[in-house]
């Protein structure tokens, strides 16, 4: 069991090596450039190129039914969902493969918005609350994956 992690712009990291740690699970961090983790056997750290999705193709690659996901890309969840992977987004949501293709319209819709011109906001900032339902979900998911 292994928790892959998106990590160039992930804001629970240090949360993810806690609750993996207190499940025994690995943790794989992936990301374009050099980041610090924690001395830690079970943790490990994958630099990829700064091609354009790089991080996304080797986690896509990596990702199976034993692993776990973070990642708030929603085409990276979907690609990790077909490999039968349990995704999460940073803020606990978890992606489901009923709700990938309405994230993925509504990605695409605003992406014609913004390319048309209108000015929107960006998500809410990531608040407390979120990482709270972020450290339960992925407990649950750990603790899930492990029954199997």
């Amino acid at each position: 069991m292994r928790v892959l992690v998106d990590a160039d712009a992930c804001p629970v990291k240090d949360e993810i090596y806690r609750v993996a740690k207190r499940h025994g699970a690995g943790v794989t961090v992936v990301s374009n450039a050099w980041l610090r983790i924690p001395e830690d056997p079970s943790v490990e750290r994958v630099v990829v190129s700064d091609g354009f999705d790089a991080a996304d193709d080797w986690i896509a690659e990596h990702a199976g039914s034993d692993s776990v996901v973070v990642t708030s890309d929603i085409l990276l969840a979907g690609r990790c969902l077909e490999a039968r992977a349990t995704v999460l987004a940073p803020n606990g949501k978890p992606f489901t493969a009923n709700s990938i293709g309405g994230a993925i319209a509504t990605r695409a819709l605003m992406a014609d918005l913004r390319s048309g011109g209108e000015q929107l906001g960006g998500p809410p900032p990531f608040a407390k609350a979120d990482r709270s339902n972020f450290l339960q979900a992925l407990d649950q998911a750990i603790v899930r994956l492990a029954r199997r």
